[in-house]
């Protein structure tokens, strides 16, 4: 940033935590109406049931994250500077959205294409490598991943359609 130029806040304290406290209260609401499908009681013989002790969990991940928000909710404005800017916020989805798409990728196409695919965007686009070098690390990485994996470990991991045709799968 030079100087005479204005930060613009992507998020603010007061957002930043009423969306931690909304996203873990939602979190604990989904282990509480599992823990209840399990069943929450206590048995005669067998003690507690399957839902006991993650209920109880979520019930203080509920009441925490409304204690948060109360406190949230009662920051000051001149409490309230930035949490993120636009910029860093930027940084961090440049990192987060491709991450995420590979981690969905991997379930459709399978671990080795994707991995390629990944590590060639990031050395492409965030390291401006050329495209030889692209193509060869991504390559090198995924056979040294399988013979690693496969080979050495015995740990089958998941294959897409270009790996059963390959005859890896």
């Amino acid at each position: 940033m030079t100087k005479g130029q204005e930060v613009r806040a992507a998020f603010r304290r007061k957002s930043a935590e009423l969306g931690v406290a909304a996203f873990i209260f939602l979190l604990g609401a989904i282990v509480i109406v599992d823990s209840v499908r399990l069943g929450i009681g206590w048995q005669e013989i067998h003690g507690p049931r399957p839902g006991y002790f993650p209920f109880y969990i979520g019930l203080i991940m509920c009441v925490a994250s409304l204690v948060n928000a109360v406190r949230a909710l009662m920051v000051k404005a001149a409490d309230n500077k930035t949490f993120v800017d636009v910029g860093q916020l930027k940084l961090v989805l440049a990192v987060l959205v491709p991450t995420a798409l590979y981690a969905l990728l991997v379930t459709w196409i399978g671990i080795y294409v994707s991995s390629v695919l990944f590590i060639g965007f990031f050395m492409r686009w965030l390291g401006k490598y050329p495209w030889w070098k692209v193509a060869g690390v991504s390559l090198a990485t995924a056979v040294v991943l399988y013979i690693v994996f496969e080979k050495w470990f015995k740990v089958p991991l998941p294959k897409g359609p270009l790996e059963n045709l390959l005859g890896l799968g």
